[in-house]
């Protein structure tokens, strides 16, 4: 089984049809171990909530995806192993310690880093840590 961290920005795509949802259902074949901060969570929820908020899904829709990811096989981390590392790498990248978060596990569990956030994997494609972080087309 191959251990991967995926963010909010896949997850999403397991439930609504967006660009790259099929890339990113491939990690639902039982191959993956999927990992995650416990920061997913809400992320998630406010996606799917900014979703119906633009009326993309209706309320009915909105809380079976929420039922439904709340089943789902996902390993969660508590963020106080990976404060410091986020904090740090968000200092130095000028990114958030959200995402970095997400990057911190991956590091922490020696495995790559699976994400749709173009933002964040553009500005870090191009540095050491690339070898942790995964776009979600090329699972």
């Amino acid at each position: 089984m191959t251990t991967v961290v995926v963010d909010a920005s896949v997850a999403v795509k397991w439930y609504v049809p967006e660009v790259h949802t099929l890339e990113a259902e491939k990690l639902l074949n039982n191959t993956y171990e999927i990992h995650a901060p416990e920061l997913m969570l809400p992320e998630f929820g406010n996606i799917v909530w900014k979703k119906m908020q633009r009326r993309d899904l209706t309320a009915h829709e909105a809380g079976r995806i929420i039922k439904a990811f709340g089943n789902q096989d996902i390993r969660f981390h508590s963020h106080k192993s990976l404060l410091q590392a986020a904090f740090t790498g968000a200092s130095l990248s000028n990114q958030t310690v959200y995402d970095w978060s997400y990057m911190a596990l991956a590091v922490s569990l020696s495995c790559p880093f699976v994400t749709a956030d173009e933002r964040f994997y553009k500005a870090l494609e191009n540095t050491k840590l690339r070898k942790h972080l995964l776009w979600v087309t090329d699972i």
